[in-house]
């Protein structure tokens, strides 16, 4: 089993920030990205930020330079780190793992989070 467990969610004004801490746990052999989506009111989820093994990053066009993806390999975390938040922003975060379980059977798993809410208070 492999959980992945969020927090750091919450309201804020217009303008101030939040961290997201996704930590994973569980059966995990090896992780090969992390990332995190959102998804408002009535739209589809979208991709925000990812990182992979590597530490290469990849982010929404509409976040760039106001958010910034970082993972801990020791403690199997990603954190996004949300600056400038905009009215916008606000939706469900989610964070998504993708893993192997174990080295015999290694192909990529995709995981999810629950979701945190995040609001950009106008």
């Amino acid at each position: 089993q492999v959980q992945l467990v969020e927090s750091g969610g919450g309201l804020v004004q217009a303008g101030g920030s939040l961290r997201l801490s996704c930590a994973a746990s569980g059966s995990i052999f090896s992780i090969n990205a992390m990332g995190w989506y959102r998804q408002a009111q009535g739209k589809q989820r979208e991709l925000v930020a990812a990182i992979d093994s590597g530490g290469i990053t990849n982010y929404a066009d509409s976040v760039k330079g106001r958010f910034t993806i970082s993972r801990d390999n020791a403690k199997n975390t990603a954190y996004l780190q949300m600056n400038s938040l905009k009215p916008e922003d606000t939706a469900v975060y989610y964070c998504n793992c993708r893993l192997t379980t174990t080295q015999a059977i290694n192909r990529l798993r995709n995981y999810w989070g629950q979701g945190t809410q995040v609001i950009g208070s106008s």
